[in-house]
């Protein structure tokens, strides 16, 4: 049992955070929903129960990825936090589907009769502002993974150019609370509209975008976690590492490098060409050095490496760029 609870410490924290945030939210709009009959209500309800669900079985998803090897699985449960994530989505897909057909069910027989404009405003506005607070602390998190700098509300645009190299859990709760803080936007405008202009359908039509949407975060994250569980190459990191190898002395060539992603860390096995005259006890300081150096490059938790003698054909071209030095290295 205490390792158990040993790994959830090292769960994804912001995953943690925003699930109970959205179940606190699904909570109060659940309430909320039952007194006024509002179906943008509604589907800020479903949203937030969706990515609570969601969130939760991520945040145990990024525990368990952590746990050690075992001779059953020697190359650890890295990637146990993509198959979460796909089973995750499929919640969040259910739950749009639910939220669209609510609300073309309202678009065409609008509500005339809902009361407590108030109350959901209220609802929708503290909503707001806490999807706002765990949104701000996901940015922080993704410019932390991916060493970079963060100020303030800054943290949140400059996140963006960044989210591709955060960790997959990371970057659900991200989109998933970037949607939720647009959706009470939408939804607190929709019920403005609907109240003083009369137009009620208003209502269910925000309710199908707030669908569309989770629909749209269901696809990206499944894309996503689909390449991570197969075993996706980091190509900036391949390059970045294939540099740093090439710069030492010993190492005429690159017979084959492989960076693969596993779950939140990278795999490398390397297989590199050297002087045959060199002796097996200086080539294994040489790997013990290299080993060194790749194991202190962010994300990497395990490296295999091989020699081989050279072969007069050159493998290795790619060439170190100023981004690859400025990214890749922090």
């Amino acid at each position: 049992m205490g390792g158990i609870f040993q790994l959830l410490k090292g769960g994804n924290k912001p995953s943690l955070v925003a699930a109970l945030v959205n179940l606190f939210l699904g909570i109060i709009k659940g309430v909320a929903y039952f007194f006024t009959g509002n179906v943008a209500m509604f589907a800020e309800m479903m949203h937030s129960l969706g990515d609570s669900a969601n969130q939760f079985f991520v945040f145990i998803g990024s525990a368990l990825s952590k746990k050690a090897p075992t001779r059953r699985f020697p190359n650890g449960f890295g990637r146990v936090v993509n198959l979460v994530c796909l089973g995750a989505v499929l919640i969040v897909a259910i739950l749009s589907y639910e939220t669209i057909k609510e609300g073309w069910h309202h678009f065409l027989h609008p509500a005339e009769d809902s009361e407590g404009m108030f109350i959901a405003l209220g609802v929708l506005f503290l909503g707001f502002i806490l999807e706002a607070v765990v949104l701000h602390k996901a940015a922080k998190e993704v410019l932390h993974e991916t060493g970079q700098k963060h100020h303030g509300l800054l943290a949140i645009p400059k996140s963006i150019a960044f989210l591709k190299r955060a960790k997959p859990a990371t970057k659900l709760v991200w989109m998933e609370d970037l949607v939720a803080t647009g959706g009470n936007v939408l939804a607190f405008i929709a019920i403005v509209i609907a109240y003083f202009t009369g137009f009620y359908a208003m209502e269910g039509l925000v309710s199908i975008i707030i669908g569309i949407m989770m629909f749209y975060v269901v696809g990206r994250v499944f894309l996503d976690n689909a390449r991570g569980a197969i075993g996706e190459t980091d190509e900036e990191m391949l390059v970045h590492i294939g540099n740093l190898v090439m710069e030492d002395s010993n190492i005429t060539d690159i017979q084959r490098l492989e960076v693969v992603k596993e779950g939140e860390f990278l795999h490398v096995e390397l297989i590199a060409e050297t002087d045959p005259n060199l002796s097996l006890a200086y080539l294994d300081d040489v790997r013990d050095h290299l080993k060194d150096i790749i194991l202190s490059q962010k994300g990497v938790n395990k490296v295999t490496i091989a020699f081989d003698e050279e072969d007069g054909i050159t493998e290795w071209k790619h060439h170190l760029t100023k981004d690859n030095t400025d990214s890749d290295r922090k």
